[in-house]
């Protein structure tokens, strides 16, 4: 994930337009290493015609499921054949970065809701669910929280206002909040941050409690990464969610963000995994998809990157429970990875120029098959 991208407001209405005269209309913070990077220009970012891609449409395929993007900025208003694709292919967006804790009030009491709406109203004008991201995340928090000195009360007191704000501000148009990002450290232990230092375990339950009541319509989600397949991590995360069920926490979701490696062999339990999460009775999600690969990328790489993609979207296809899958973002222009993991790169659905790769291919196929 990728620190906020400071907008080019000015193209903003020459964008719009763009977008209806190419897309007919509406069309068809990650893992703890996530760190901010600037956004990388497409090398498609002035090209305004249309990119073919197999039809039908990613979106029609996926039936009553989500297939959803990350959804950053200023591409989403100077790249009109970005802007095409997401109305095209997508029927849920996750904002990268606009929602997060940090871009949003950067300063205390001082907030900056322009870029988050600006998503939240193209997602309403084009059909496509949203998902909120992220209420508490040790990362992309705000100076004045991270570098503070708060009591535990004073730290409860503005996580809950944190909390209350912006989930109300939302309230009626989110479909699903990440309400705590990645909880645990890769052991499977807490995660030693601001939160769990000065509150407990026990700020996981009150975050969850918080954002229910500010919008009781609105699923709530735990999300975290290397969880996809059954590990140590994952026991701990089941565990959590297991103990939170039986107290009656308003929890209705469990994210697996799926940020793979075509170094790393893919979780061949996943769906096994993602059922038994779905036994304790909460919906499960795919929810930051990509699968990154050494750059520049062979044939033979781009071939396993998307048989991960496949295996992906069938896992998530074959658990009732599973309500859809989610990519960080689809275009290798705009990518986080490469400034997170050097040498690696080209991790997504589109190339740079924003032409579909066989990653593409086999999302669809799975999506029409149920097979990767």
């Amino acid at each position: 994930m990728r620190l906020l991208d400071t907008r080019a407001a000015s193209s903003r209405a020459l964008a719009l337009v763009l977008v209806l005269m190419v897309a007919g209309g509406c069309g068809g913070g990650s893992s703890s290493s996530s760190a901010g990077s600037s956004p990388q220009p497409s090398s498609g970012a002035s090209e305004a015609g249309p990119t073919a891609s197999p039809a039908p449409p990613l979106r029609d395929l996926a039936g009553s499921r989500q297939i959803g993007t990350a959804v950053g900025l200023p591409q989403l208003d100077t790249d009109a054949k970005y802007a095409a694709i997401l109305a095209r292919e997508f029927n849920a967006v996750t904002p990268e970065n606009a929602m997060k804790w940090g871009p949003l009030e950067p300063e205390r009491g001082t907030l900056n809701w322009s870029a988050a709406d600006e998503i939240v109203a193209y997602a309403q004008a084009h059909r496509q669910k949203i998902h909120g991201h992220t209420l508490v995340w040790h990362n992309q928090l705000p100076g004045w929280l991270d570098g503070g000195s708060f009591s535990a009360t004073e730290l409860s007191d503005i996580l809950k206002n944190h909390i209350t704000t912006e989930v109300g501000h939302y309230a009626g148009k989110i479909y699903a909040w990440d309400v705590v990002n990645e909880p645990f450290a890769d052991d499977g232990s807490w995660r030693d941050t601001i939160f769990f230092k000065n509150l407990g375990q026990g700020y996981v339950a009150n975050a969850l409690r918080w954002a229910h009541a500010a919008d009781p319509a609105a699923k709530l989600y735990l999300n975290d990464y290397d969880i996809e397949g059954i590990n140590t991590k994952s026991n701990a995360m089941y565990n959590l969610v297991k103990s939170l069920k039986a107290q009656g926490v308003p929890l209705d979701g469990v994210g697996f963000q799926s940020h793979f490696d075509v170094s790393y062999a893919f979780p061949s339990d996943m769906a096994a995994n993602l059922q038994r999460f779905a036994d304790l009775g909460v919906e499960v999600a795919v929810t930051e998809l990509d699968v990154r690969v050494k750059v520049p990328a062979s044939q033979s790489a781009l071939t396993q990157q998307a048989s991960y993609y496949g295996q992906t979207v069938a896992a998530c296809l074959v658990v009732p429970a599973c309500v859809g899958v989610t990519v960080w973002g689809f275009g290798d222009g705009y990518s986080w990875v490469p400034s997170v993991f050097p040498g690696m790169g080209e991790a997504c659905l589109y190339d740079s120029s924003l032409a579909p790769k066989p990653a593409y291919t086999a999302v669809a196929e799975a999506l029409r098959t149920g097979k990767p």
